[in-house]
């Protein structure tokens, strides 16, 4: 029998302007102890990348670079059963409260889900997203998704441009 597994808290300031969920924090993060942990992901490089900043090493490095742009970070699974690190294998799950994390950063305007399985189970078990909340399907970060890393860039960048745009406009 596969054990339930739990993932982290959110990663994240009350004036956060976009939220990037993701599904559950693969064996190598879980080892970890933080989120995208596995040397292959591409998340962190992206994130340096777009924000121009050094490729951060540390858990609060990482923290940091993210919540100083007005980006939070959390997943859809609070919990669930998964054989590996696979997001096709997951099973019964216990969703975060991310209405509460909407709740608790209402400038929140714009949802952006790492990758299909991450949106699908949002709206399988939160459901819609507040009024006013945008949101946008983005390519995986993970290495099982092949896209090349070039074109993963691209459109995380093209994604975050506005909301990144905001931040500097205070």
């Amino acid at each position: 029998m596969t054990k339930r597994i739990a993932g982290f808290p959110p990663v994240c300031a009350s004036d956060a302007r976009v939220l990037i969920l993701g599904t559950m924090p693969s064996v190598k993060s879980l080892e970890q102890a933080f989120y995208y942990g596995h040397p292959r992901n591409a998340f962190w490089p992206i994130m340096a990348d777009v924000l121009n900043a050094p490729l951060p090493t540390t858990r609060e490095e990482k923290a940091a670079l993210i919540t100083v742009n007005g980006i939070a970070l959390w997943d859809v699974c609070a919990e669930c059963v998964r054989p590996g690190s696979l997001d096709s294998d997951i099973r019964d799950v216990v969703p975060n409260d991310i209405p509460a994390l909407f709740a608790a950063c209402p400038r929140i305007s714009r949802v952006l889900f790492n990758g299909a399985a991450a949106e699908k189970l949002y709206r399988k078990h939160i459901g819609p997203l507040p009024e006013g909340c945008a949101s946008r399907r983005m390519p995986s970060t993970s290495p099982a998704y092949t896209m090349p890393y070039a074109q993963k860039l691209s459109r995380w960048r093209a994604a975050l441009e506005e909301v990144l745009w905001l931040n500097r406009q205070g």
